[in-house]
């Protein structure tokens, strides 16, 4: 072969560029030149012998994928293209998390204040964090659609079997990669969610002393550290992404072994066509298949990059407490039904019974054992399948802090305005429009916004937790009903225990200098009885000119008197 400088005292510096370079590109991409790129970008039949298909003989990115696919599966239905979506989010997470860990240390030490560099300090830091947290929830999200649609399409029956195991050790694993992450922040969200779930390692059925030890495993010691910290990191950057990747491709290999099952229509029951593909309903990888797939990358990609930008943050509350437990600790989304069911039960059954449903989930296919995927055939299984999600979707919400969290409505208001830790509503007013007073809920203080947007929200929160009897405007109209102990509860429609006709308000008090004292006062009497308080109460919090409570509210999202 003529050397390139032989080549340019022969064609010229133009043509040898030319032809140097189609020799490189033809060399990356095992046997496509740029003309054949071209015609296969345009649409144009390719030469003879076909060129597309030699990156899936001699190539390594494309060997594993099928050179062609049955045209019936290339459409939205049967797929709705879950499995390469499921694949797109794993590589969007690996992108990501690594970029962020070169700015994360695992210690409780430095944890937290690494993820507030990460967020100030930088570049697209915020960014690349709201893409990771928010990628974690649509990955969790796409596989478990994409296991909803096997089942739905029968694609788990004879030979796929072994398709569906692994790709329910694969939603598994995707959920523990999502879980394992929220501890990593090192905040009280994160803390307390794990505190709360590897406690139940403390409730197996099984011998005290293997609790003991799994709970010790969990945490790294006797309690939550640093320990804990750096096994739950290890977890989440080594073991589970070593054991998703190793039956990922287990997976692909099963997909590209036994072919993308048909709609369940197209094929006759007991039969399975999916590798005898005609000529007439072939679709080539190259181009048809590989530019739909760029084409869905670029939309997931849109979707994730605009949705971190503008309409979701990742959430960062406080430090990490031991001491200090938030009012409403709950799971993420996608493990909060099993708060619900905690809620119910005895936590020892719960725990046990959880690891005997994804048995059941595995084993699944090698026990219902028909022939025919189609619907007509199938009415029994798909209606129990319609009854669970129908069950999980109750139960996630019974894991939300509307159902059976006992909690007073006027701590909810304090909480919420005046959070024991961090910023808050009422915490984000300026220390500069602090003005000591005593205000009401809704008052307009003339030449200070800051102070009138808090009160505002005072006024808002308010009317949250309180309905009236007296036809107030402020509030809804109260719902009254009778204990078994012959009290009366007061409900409106956000809450079932509000407060009738409460008068609050806000007072704000020098303590020293550079410090105020923020006091929300609560008093609401019986309605049968005038001279009976029902509450009378008073939450504070103290406002230092140096903590910086605006900022972080304008920092981290949060609903404060700095909007």
């Amino acid at each position: 072969m003529a050397t390139f400088v032989e080549q340019v005292r022969e064609m010229g510096i133009k043509q040898a560029v030319l032809t140097k370079a189609d020799e490189v590109i033809e060399r990356a991409t095992a046997g496509l030149n740029i003309n054949d790129i071209r015609g296969a970008l345009r649409g144009d039949e390719p030469r003879r012998p076909n060129p597309r298909l030699r990156p899936h003989a001699d190539g390594f990115w494309l060997h594993i994928r099928p050179s062609f696919y049955h045209t019936g599966v290339t459409n939205i239905y049967p797929t709705f293209r879950l499995g390469w979506l499921s694949t797109f989010m794993l590589i969007w997470e690996t992108i990501t998390g690594l970029i962020l860990m070169v700015f994360y240390t695992p210690s409780p030490l430095v944890a937290y204040s690494n993820m507030w560099n990460i967020l100030g300090n930088v570049p697209l830091g915020q960014l690349f964090r709201n893409m990771h947290r928010l990628g974690a929830e649509v990955m969790v999200l796409v596989v478990a659609l994409h296991m909803l649609r096997t089942f739905v399409t029968g694609s788990y029956k004879k030979p796929r079997q072994f398709t569906w195991v692994t790709g329910m050790l694969l939603l598994v694993f995707t959920i523990f990669l999502s879980f394992s992450g929220y501890l990593l922040p090192w905040d009280q969200l994160a803390y307390w969610a794990l505190t709360v779930f590897i406690s139940g390692g403390a409730a197996a059925p099984a011998p005290a002393f293997v609790n003991d030890t799994v709970l010790l495993v969990l945490q790294g010691g006797p309690a939550l550290g640093a320990n804990g910290l750096l096994r739950w990191y290890l977890l989440h950057v080594l073991l589970l992404p070593l054991l998703a990747g190793i039956f990922f491709f287990v997976h692909y290999y099963k997909v590209v072994l036994y072919g993308i099952s048909l709609p369940p229509g197209r094929e006759e029951v007991g039969e399975d066509t999916a590798k005898r593909v005609p000529k007439d309903e072939r679709t080539y990888f190259i181009p048809d298949i590989l530019t739909s797939e760029l084409m869905w990358s670029a939309l997931a990609t849109l979707f994730l990059v605009a949705g971190s930008l503008w309409l979701w943050d990742a959430p960062l509350e406080t430090h990490a407490d031991p001491v200090v437990t938030p009012l409403h600790v709950v799971a993420p989304w996608y493990l909060s039904w099993s708060q619900g069911w905690l809620k119910l039960a005895d936590k020892t059954l719960v725990v046990g019974f959880i690891p005997l449903l994804l048995v059941a989930f595995i084993v699944m296919p090698y026990v219902e054992v028909g022939k025919s995927r189609r619907y007509a055939d199938r009415r029994i299984g798909l209606t129990v399948a319609m009854l669970f999600i129908a069950f999980m979707l109750v139960s996630n919400w019974m894991g939300s802090p509307e159902f059976r969290v006992a909690s007073s409505p006027d701590r909810e208001v304090s909480i919420h305005l005046l959070p024991e830790e961090g910023p808050g509503g009422l915490k984000g007013i300026p220390f500069e429009h602090m003005t000591p007073g005593v205000y009401t809920p809704g008052q307009v203080v003339d030449g200070n916004p800051f102070l009138t947007r808090g009160l505002e929200l005072f006024e808002h929160a308010l009317a949250e937790q309180s309905c009236t009897l007296t036809g107030n405007e402020m509030w809804t109209e109260c719902t009254v009903s009778q204990l078994e102990s012959g009290a009366k509860r007061f409900a409106n429609g956000f809450t079932s225990d509000a407060m009738p006709d409460p008068i609050a308000k806000l007072t704000i008090t020098d303590v020293q200098p550079n410090l105020r004292q923020m006091t929300l006062t609560y008093e609401v009497a019986n309605p049968d009885n005038p001279d009976e308080m029902l509450i009378d109460t008073s939450w504070a919090a103290f406002r230092h000119a140096n903590s910086n409570y605006e900022e972080e509210c304008r920092f981290l999202n949060k609903s404060c008197a700095t909007d």
